[in-house]
């Protein structure tokens, strides 16, 4: 089944504010099928008055006439067609960006399962797939079939007998159409879903070739690669053998039609119920029908892409977001306490199943710090991201501030995250700290780098905060410092800094060390750490062994108990301990 009113549901919802623009363009198609249908009746009269001896002054106007109307009605075409692009690509921009945000708004659980490139394929490519068809849609596809009822019935007025005939071939072609349609999606969809295979392997290549190439893994992923871009061909060659199916089809058709009219034609032409204009002016309208069903031949191989499109948009809407349901409170400001409620929460990609954290239970008092420790897989950095709400658990609650929280962008403006890997996007430095807030005054921004100490660094840039960054040319050290001034800039109730400073220097370390100072003052925060000195501030300790707790309370408590697990990570030094 052709899914055309899926399809013009799901333009129509895109299509507010648009109504003018829409209007004018039903009115100039129409106007232009109008003037392609009444031509052949003028040049109809200058036939049959040429040859009954009708005087030139009188033919003349006629044939004037014919030049005016198909000049306006390429005009009108011309136009029709660049409305028709502008209103497709201005809606199809539209679910772009509702497609966009809501991408954007589910969890990482959504984000690990699915690569870049095959989120790019379905939120460009296949929204693109829509907007070519739109174009085509409302031109060739609408209009052309206004089109043929006209000639259709303009036809049957010249004879019945080929009106008959004619509308028998338009449905015996447009039920093939249809047929061949139901066939050859599914061959379209196996494609797009390889390519989009393709390119998420592409962008996983790219982003990891700073690991693939110093460690000799170059060849294999290139066969990796070889061996998926080997799909694509034969994929290809079968979605355009649909196509070819439907062109066959329409050679066949049209030559049947065409010789059927030429008899018919002709013998009414010696029998006398027929004119030499009336057959020519058969004979233009069955050149009209060609072209119209040759666009809708074309178009059907654009509907096989767009059913394809439509059925993976509509997928990727169903998704729905695993965060934090409507009717929650909304946070207070200030310090906020943490509270991890019997927390069970395990990966989707995980092969065993087995939960990353088990029933953890944690609550953290507003504007204390909690220091977790545990070893490599315990569930730390799982339960950093659980805190900031990047994954929803399985069972149990995280709360903030004691409530739950009914608005997730709410909630994000009060958390702050800070990793060993820091994100800087290709542009301005005030941009990069400002995360694109324009509101945020250059004043503010200036003194969080002066309290971070990088004052000294920005006075060294070329243009100030209007530099570009580049993230080859920032040290560790200063993006680690840059990611602070975010936090400095949001000044949210909770930060979660999930080691940090692991990968510094002693003395770059020192000068984060002094920034985490300022940072932590009137917050609660999550530090997971594996060196010991980080836990010099920290009030509270959690130790967390294969997705569990096995010790939390205050921290001077749990160093001063021998027995403590604590206790014994200090005297073993932790960083072997937890190696």
């Amino acid at each position: 089944m052709i899914p055309v009113r899926d399809y013009l549901s799901l333009i129509a919802a895109h299509l507010h504010g648009l109504g003018r623009r829409v209007a004018l363009l039903t009115v100039t198609l129409l106007v232009g099928i109008g003037l392609q249908l009444v031509t052949p009746q003028l040049i109809q009269g200058v036939i049959d008055g040429a040859l009954s001896g009708r005087d030139q002054a009188q033919l003349l106007p006629l044939a004037g006439g014919v030049v005016v109307l198909a000049l306006v009605a390429m005009a009108t075409t011309v136009a029709a067609t660049a409305l028709s692009e502008e209103v497709g690509w201005r809606a199809t921009n539209r679910l772009r960006d509702e497609l966009t945000g809501h991408v954007l708004s589910q969890d990482m659980t959504f984000h690990t399962t699915r690569s870049p490139g095959h989120l790019i394929e379905r939120v460009d490519g296949d929204v693109s797939a829509l907007s070519t068809f739109f174009s085509a849609l409302v031109v060739k596809v609408l209009g052309n079939g206004v089109l043929l009822v006209g000639v259709v019935v303009l036809i049957a007025l010249e004879s019945w007998a080929i009106g008959l005939i004619v509308l028998a071939a338009l449905v015996v072609g447009l039920l093939a159409y249809a047929r061949l349609h139901g066939v050859v999606v599914p061959w379209w969809a196996a494609l797009s879903a390889t390519q989009a295979e393709l390119y998420g392997q592409v962008g996983e290549q790219v982003s990891g070739a700073e690991d693939i190439v110093p460690n000799g893994a170059s060849g294999f992923m290139q066969a990796r690669f070889a061996v998926q871009a080997r799909e694509v061909l034969p994929r290809t060659v079968r979605g355009w053998s649909g196509f070819s199916l439907m062109w066959m089809t329409n050679e066949l058709l049209f030559g049947a039609l065409t010789v059927a009219v030429f008899v018919i034609g002709a013998a009414a032409v010696v029998a006398g119920s027929m004119t030499v204009g009336s057959v020519f002016v058969v004979v233009v309208y069955i050149r009209m029908i060609e072209r119209p069903l040759s666009q809708v031949r074309e178009q059907m191989q654009e509907l096989q892409k767009a059913g394809g499109a439509i059925a993976r948009i509509e997928e990727l809407q169903a998704v729905r977001a695993a965060m934090a349901p409507a009717g929650g409170q909304a946070v207070d400001h200030g310090a906020l306490a943490l509270t991890v409620e019997r927390v069970t929460f395990t990966y989707p990609d995980e092969e065993d199943g087995r939960p990353v954290l088990r029933d953890v239970t944690v609550e953290v008092a507003a504007g204390r710090t909690l220091g977790v420790v545990g070893r490599t897989g315990s569930g730390k950095s799982t339960l950093a991201k659980l805190a900031v709400r990047l994954h929803e658990p399985e069972q149990g609650a995280v709360r903030l501030g004691g409530v739950a929280i009914g608005d997730i962008d709410d909630l994000r403006s009060h958390v702050g995250m800070v990793t060993q890997d820091v994100q800087l996007f290709r542009a301005s430095l005030r941009d990069n700290l400002t995360m694109f807030d324009a509101e945020v005054s250059d004043d503010r921004v200036r003194q969080a780098l002066e309290d971070l100490s990088l004052g000294g660094w920005l006075a060294t840039l070329p243009e100030g905060l209007d530099t570009v960054l580049d993230a080859g040319e920032v040290s560790a050290g200063q993006a680690q410092l840059i990611a602070f001034a975010r936090i400095f800039l949001r000044d949210p109730g909770l930060v979660v800094l999930d080691e940090a400073s692991s990968r510094l220097d002693p003395v770059t370390e020192a000068l984060v060390d002094r920034a985490v100072e300022r940072l932590l003052a009137d917050r609660t925060a999550v530090i997971i750490a594996h060196r010991l000195h980080t836990l010099d501030r920290v009030d509270d300790i959690l130790v967390l062994g294969d997705g569990q707790v096995l010790e939390h309370g205050d921290r001077r408590a749990l160093a001063a108990d021998p027995t403590s697990r604590f206790a014994g990570l200090l005297r073993s030094g932790m960083e072997d301990a937890l190696a």
